[in-house]
């Protein structure tokens, strides 16, 4: 057998095995050794080639300092979660929001842009969001289509504005896919990708889709106003909203100025705005009254489960890498992108097009460390735009986190929704947040500027 056939096998029955349900991690690890071994025997692979470069590899995650703002990141999102800040921010929001149609939606699009630039994960928003905010919303008289619609494409915001977990793994990995890219065309001084970058350049696409959400939220309210009423409350509007105003919004918005403020100035490193906003959040929590050692013991523990779970896989995918370009697997994938009609464009749509299938089954961070490493450095050396290419997987990501029947965010809602809310109501409810994703994808498509404008601002 063809050393280009057991590596196409290799990945179709990765991804076989991890439809069944097995752990990602020692799915990517123990098909890729189960592979290697199989190909040493038939003589297509040398597992010198494996075994020499995987300690080195498990040493460079182990002593990446970029990666260490993950838990840092994660362990600020669960505090926030966990001290109720984004309960009392969406009462607070509807509450200021809530007379005007469509205002509540619109509360619940600007919370899920906070929780997405203090969390960065997808299920823990649209879980916090679907408890939180769609009782209230169904309480209020809204359509549950649009209620349901407008939870899932607000949870899932955490792809793509930063500071986002997606972004940090992805910046790590295209940092070394541009320079293998740039290595190969004789450029041995390339210019470095960062996840600062990417972090930029996610910026203003994101402020775009929050824009393009609440845009849908005035149309419904135009044109279907029973979808979206008014909040009617009894006791009126609170007079004490100045000071819920300075007490409750303005403290988190602080904490996230300060975290991402101080990424794009080049005042400090993701890693170290990471600590602040860990610091902060249990701040904020402590400010409040919210923080005790039952709350740090839990968070912890889920900052222990997420980060395990996040660096365990990451090391998995490098054994899967190593495996798949061992059997020659890039040279095969690059042939098939540079025979695909249409150059750079035509392969790009071809490989956002496999993402965005994949999306349906496995978890972005499976599809970033299997998928992105291996066509990374090949479109990145037919001259696309390494930091428009990472934001371009980040919203297709989102985008098929959303769509039917299998969107991963439909099922979290599903899992806390009210058994009145069919799970019909939530597919139909999704389809307009898809079909502004897909328009939203296809805005940074043509204008990459928007993308690539900041960091080139910023950072020159």
């Amino acid at each position: 057998m063809e050393a280009g056939a057991l590596a196409l096998l290799m990945f179709v029955t990765t991804c076989g095995v991890l439809l069944l349900g097995f752990p990602v991690a020692f799915t990517l690890a123990g098909v890729s050794l189960s592979f290697a071994v199989l190909g040493s025997l038939l003589g297509v692979f040398d597992l010198n080639l494996l075994f020499g470069a995987v300690p080195s590899r498990f040493v460079g995650v182990m002593t990446n300092e970029v990666l260490v703002a993950v838990p840092l990141f994660v362990f600020m999102g669960v505090m926030l979660e966990r001290s109720r800040i984004a309960e009392q921010l969406l009462e607070t929001m509807g509450l200021m929001f809530g007379r005007l149609r469509g205002g509540l939606g619109m509360s619940v699009i600007a919370v899920g842009a906070v929780l997405a630039a203090s969390t960065g994960i997808v299920g823990a928003t649209v879980v916090t969001m679907g408890l939180l905010s769609l009782p209230a919303m169904l309480k209020a008289g809204y359509d549950p289509k649009l209620a349901t619609g407008t939870i899932c494409a607000s949870g899932t915001l955490g792809q793509v504005i930063p500071p986002s977990i997606v972004l940090v793994l992805l910046g790590d990995i295209l940092q070394g896919a541009n320079t293998q890219a740039q290595l190969a065309k004789g450029n041995f001084a390339p210019d470095p990708v960062s996840v600062v970058d990417l972090f930029a350049g996610a910026f203003i696409p994101g402020l775009v889709l929050v824009g393009l959400y609440v845009t849908w939220i005035l149309f419904k309210a135009l044109i279907d106003p029973k979808s979206c009423p008014a909040l009617v409350d009894e006791s009126g509007r609170p007079d004490d909203m100045t000071r819920r105003f300075f007490s409750v919004l303005l403290p988190p918005a602080i904490l996230i100025v300060l975290v991402l403020g101080s990424i794009l100035a080049g005042a400090a490193t993701p890693t170290e705005s990471a600590a602040v906003g860990a610091v902060g959040a249990m701040a904020l929590a402590a400010g409040r009254g919210q923080f005790n050692l039952e709350i740090l013991r839990n968070v912890m523990r889920s900052t222990l489960s997420i980060s395990s779970m996040v660096f365990v896989i990451l090391l998995g995918a490098s054994i899967f890498s190593l495996t798949f370009r061992g059997f020659g697997g890039d040279d095969m994938v690059a042939d098939i992108l540079k025979d695909i009609p249409g150059g750079a464009f035509g392969a790009m749509f071809a490989v956002m097009a496999l993402m965005f299938l994949m999306g349906f089954f496995l978890d972005f961070i499976e599809i970033i460390f299997v998928v992105v490493p291996i066509v990374g450095p090949i479109l990145l050396g037919m001259g696309l735009d390494p930091i428009w290419f990472g934001v371009m997987i980040a919203i297709n990501l989102q985008t098929s986190f959303l769509t039917p029947p299998f969107g991963f965010a439909l099922f979290y809602l599903r899992g806390v929704a009210p058994a009145s809310v069919t799970t019909m109501d939530i597919y139909r409810g999704i389809i307009p947040f898809v079909i502004i994703q897909v328009i939203g994808l296809a805005i940074v498509a043509c204008w990459p500027g928007l993308a690539t404008w900041l960091p080139k601002q910023l950072f020159g």
